[in-house]
Formats: C-alpha cells, sequence, structure tokens
C-alpha cells in the first residue's frame, strides 16, 4: 500500500523536447541566457589579447602592469558583490533586483570605450575598477532573479544549457578575437565589444515587465 502511494505522487520526467522546443522554458531564463551569450561573447573577443593590449599600449605596460589590473579587478568584484548582494535581498520584489542588473550590464558594456582612452598603469587600474563595479552590481542580481524564475524539473538542464550556449559563444569569439585585433587595431575591437554588449544588454527589456512584486518567495 505505501509504495502504491509512493508512486502515486512521483512527478513524470518532463519531457526534454518541451524545453528545447521553448514550450516550456520562461522568458526571463530565456532573455538572461541570451543576454549573456551575447555579452559575454563579446568579451570573448578581447580576452585573448588583453595582455597583448596593456603591453603595446600602455606605457611601460608589462607582465606584472597585467597580473596588477586582473587583481584589481577581482578584488573589486568580489568586495562590492556582498552589499548589492545584500541591497537586493533587503528590498521585496525584483523592480530592484532588475534596475541593479540592467546598470551593471549598460556600465559593461561601455567599459571597451574606456579603453580607448587608457594610456597609463593608473588609468587601466581605475577603468579596472569600474569592470568590476560592473560586475558586483549585474552578478548578484542576475543570478538572484534566474534563481526564482527557474523553471521546475527543469533546473538541470536550463543551467547545464546556459552554460554550455554561453561557453560555446566565448569560445567562438575568442578565435575571432585576435585575428579582428591584428587586422583592424585595438580601437575598432573595443569599439565592436562595446556595441555588442550593449546590444544584448537591451534584451534585458523583455523582462522588465516579468519582474515580480512583493515577496518573490514561495
Amino acid at each position: 500500500m505505501d509504495n502504491e502511494l509512493t508512486n502515486k505522487v512521483l512527478v513524470e520526467p518532463k519531457n526534454w523536447k518541451n524545453y528545447f522546443g521553448l514550450k516550456k522554458i520562461s522568458l526571463v531564463i530565456r532573455m538572461l541566457t541570451l543576454v549573456d551569450i551575447v555579452v559575454l561573447s563579446g568579451l570573448g573577443l578581447v580576452t585573448p589579447i588583453f595582455a597583448v593590449f596593456i603591453t603595446q599600449s600602455i606605457k611601460g605596460g608589462n607582465v606584472e602592469i597585467v597580473g596588477i589590473a586582473v587583481g584589481v579587478f577581482l578584488i573589486t568584484k568580489s568586495i562590492f558583490q556582498i552589499p548589492f548582494g545584500l541591497i537586493i535581498d533587503k528590498k521585496k520584489g525584483e523592480k530592484d533586483d532588475f534596475w541593479i542588473m540592467f546598470l551593471g550590464y549598460v556600465l559593461f558594456s561601455l567599459t571597451p570605450l574606456l579603453y580607448l582612452l587608457v594610456k597609463t598603469p593608473n588609468q587601466l587600474y581605475f577603468v579596472e575598477f569600474l569592470h568590476g563595479i560592473a560586475s558586483a552590481m549585474a552578478l548578484p542580481s542576475w543570478y538572484a532573479i534566474f534563481t526564482r524564475h527557474i523553471d521546475k524539473n527543469y533546473e538541470g538542464i536550463e543551467w547545464a544549457t546556459y552554460n554550455t550556449t554561453v561557453s560555446l559563444g566565448s569560445a567562438g569569439t575568442a578565435f575571432l578575437g585576435g585575428f579582428l585585433a591584428n587586422k583592424f587595431g585595438f580601437d575598432s575591437l573595443f569599439v565592436l565589444v562595446s556595441i555588442v554588449s550593449f546590444s544584448g544588454t537591451m534584451f534585458l527589456l523583455f523582462t522588465r515587465k516579468q519582474m515580480r512584486k512583493g515577496d518573490t518567495v514561495k
């Protein structure tokens, strides 16, 4: 008898065809995934040649400055993620989450243009500081919204699809980054990255009306 009752309450696995056919997946999950595919793919254009850019375009640029610049970005992001996470958790509803995420992505998209103005190590460190602030704003709010809107019984496949598509997009553009920088120069590449990232950021606006009001915890 116990086994019969147990079998009756078991939830049948969802049909994976419904997921990949977009019949069940939420609009928010789709848009958040698409945004990161576009934005992080744009970033992938810069990643392979970032160290070369610093050593060739910045006065006194060397591998030590590259390491410091990366450190400034990571430390800034690490320090400010927690305060932004506390802010979005403190206020009920997702409107504040959305706008913090959106502004973070906008700042993130503008960062490549700031590289065009960088001539000294200190200027580079300041840009990396802003880059870290942008990531600290965008990441906690993005994860919070994604977590709340993830479709029940599709948690694994939605996270797997997100990570797979973003990684493939970044891998594809990584191949292009060096070629484009060599053919058109760093300035053109940074402008392209900014345009691509900003275009991807605009897709976030399609999710604005889907943001929950009041208590977001069911």
